[in-house]
C-alpha cells in the first residue's frame, strides 16, 4: 500500500495514522524513558509511574521521574549509503524507503508532543544536518531532506558517529537508522563516543528478507555493493555458510549495543511498518516502568 502511493508526507501519514489506530494494544508515552530520581507521590499524579517495588520497602508511596520529559530533543540519524538501496522482490520498499517513511512518521509524532526533532543524513560523510527544532514548520524542511537525500556512497558509521558525538551538544534521544553493514567494531565505537555524551541511543537495524532469510536456490549473480565486486555462486551451496555469518554478525551488533545500554531492535523491511512503530514504541514505554 505504502509503496503505491506519491509523496512522503502523505506515506508518512498512513504509518502514524495506523499506529494510532492500535494505541489501544501499544500506548505511546514518549521516547524519554532515562530514569532520575524518586519523589513522593502527590494526589493527581499518574499510578503508571509509581515505584511499586519502593512502596513494598517503605510503605510509602513514591513516583519515578524521567529527564527530560518536557523539552526533548530526538535526532533522527539516516543512512543513505549505496546498501541501503537493496530491495529484494519480497519487499515492496527498499531498505531506504523504508527508512525515510520510518524516520518521517517518528518526526511527526515527536513533534505532536511538542518535543524536538532533527534530522542527519550520511554515507562517507554527512550529507544533511537539520538542528532539531520543535516548531511545526520544521517538518516540511525534513521531509524535504529525507526525498532529496542521496543513496550512492560508501558508508562510513564509526567516524560519522564521532563526528555526530563532537557536533551535537546538547544531550537527547539519537534514533540511527541503517543497515549497519560496515566494520562492526568501527561503529560500536562510534556508538560508545555518543553513548559517553550522555545520549540516548537507539538503533533499528534495518534489513531486507532476502539478506535474512537467503532464499537463493540456484546460479546467481549477486551484484557488489559500496565498492565490492560481484559474485557468481550457487546460493544453494553457500545458504549455510552465509545464514551463519550473518547469526555471528547480528549476534556481536546486538550484544555490543545492548552492553552499551543502547536500544537494539532488528526490522524487516516486509514488516508492516505500523506494526513497526508500536512494537518499538511500546519496548520504550516499557523500559520506562
Amino acid at each position: 500500500m505504502l509503496a503505491k502511493l506519491h509523496g512522503l508526507q502523505l506515506r508518512a501519514r498512513r504509518v502514524v495514522e495506523g499506529y494510532l489506530a492500535g494505541l489501544h494494544r501499544s500506548p505511546y508515552h514518549g521516547f524519554s524513558v532515562e530514569f532520575a530520581e524518586h519523589r513522593e507521590y502527590a494526589p493527581g499524579d499518574d499510578l503508571r509511574y509509581v515505584d511499586w517495588k519502593v512502596f513494598g520497602r517503605t510503605n510509602k508511596p513514591y513516583v519515578k521521574q524521567y529527564e527530560d520529559e518536557t523539552n526533548l530533543l530526538c535526532c533522527l540519524v539516516l543512512d543513505a549509503s549505496e546498501s541501503m538501496a537493496y530491495q529484494s522482490r519480497s519487499a515492496a520498499l527498499s531498505k531506504f524507503e523504508y527508512c525515510q517513511i520510518l524516520a518521517a512518521a517518528l518526526a511527526w509524532l515527536v513533534l505532536q508532543q511538542q518535543d524536538a526533532v532533527g534530522l542527519v543524513t550520511f554515507d562517507s560523510d554527512v550529507r544533511a544536518f537539520v538542528r532539531p527544532s520543535s516548531n511545526p514548520a520544521i517538518l516540511k524542511q525534513l521531509l524535504h531532506v529525507l526525498e532529496t537525500a542521496p543513496s550512492g556512497a560508501k558508508t562510513r558509521t564509526g567516524p560519522i558517529f564521532h563526528e555526530l558525538a563532537q557536533r551535537m551538544s546538547k544531550r537527547g534521544v539519537v534514533i540511527i537508522l541503517s543497515d549497519l553493514l560496515d566494520d562492526v567494531r568501527a561503529m560500536l565505537a562510534g556508538i560508545k563516543h555518543l553513548r559517553h555524551r550522555r545520549h540516548d541511543v537507539i538503533v533499528l537495524h534495518v534489513l531486507d528478507p532476502a539478506e535474512v532469510d537467503f532464499p537463493f536456490q540456484r546460479m546467481t549473480r549477486f551484484e557488489g555493493l559500496e565498492g565490492l565486486p560481484h559474485v557468481l555462486a550457487d546460493g544453494r551451496s553457500v545458504r549455510r555458510a552465509y545464514l551463519s555469518e550473518l547469526e555471528s554478525y547480528l549476534r556481536e551488533v546486538s550484544m555490543g549495543c545492548r552492553a552499551q545500554q543502547v536500544d537494539y531492535h532488528q526490522v524487516r523491511t516486509d514488516q508492516p511498518m505500523d506494526l513497526t512503530l508500536s512494537r518499538f514504541l511500546a519496548a520504550r514505554a516499557e523500559k520506562g516502568k
